[in-house]
């Protein structure tokens, strides 16, 4: 079990942050190089938001984050799981609270994750799982559609129902 743990990273739908700046957030006070640091935060798309702000990674944030916008804690919540450099993530709705803009974010730092490691994507949101190499609908408790999203569109199944719908809202 703990060797399990330490190859699966988990980035949950509101991950805490606690009362302290951006870096203790991102390194839990272990000593990790300001190189990975920096290197996990421009993977996460949240690298040049950190260093606009007065006093950078040392920047205070609040209790959970309350200086930051959803889509900025969910950035630094990625880059802190980054800096674990686990094989594997498990992304519980990475999206599911973020406007268009920080969604926008989070699908370019996915873009680079997904090619050093396994990515799992818990989502409703559409749009997050698009691009993903294999894509599991799950329907009523059971798997009903397995493949890209190119596949699941030509299936016509609950896939690409929901697609439709989507794309009428």
């Amino acid at each position: 079990l703990n060797s399990l743990r330490q190859n699966i990273g988990f980035v949950m739908q509101g991950s805490a942050l606690f009362q302290g700046s951006i870096l203790e957030n991102l390194t839990f006070n272990k000593p990790i190089s300001m190189i990975d640091v920096e290197a996990a935060t421009r993977a996460a798309c949240i690298h040049d938001f950190v260093t606009r702000l007065p006093n950078g990674y040392h920047t205070i944030i609040g209790e959970q984050g309350a200086q930051l916008s959803e889509g900025q804690k969910q950035r630094v919540a990625l880059a802190r799981v980054l800096l674990q450099n686990t094989p594997i993530l498990i992304l519980d709705e990475p999206t599911a609270a973020l406007d268009n803009e920080s969604e926008f974010y989070i699908q370019e730092a996915m873009k680079e994750i997904c090619k050093q490691r396994t990515v799992v994507v818990i989502a409703h949101r559409l749009s997050t799982i698009r691009r993903a190499d294999k894509i599991v609908v799950i329907d009523q408790g059971r798997i009903a559609e397995e493949g890209s999203h190119e596949v699941l569109m030509l299936q016509d199944g609950v896939y690409s129902m929901l697609q439709e719908r989507a794309a009428r809202i």
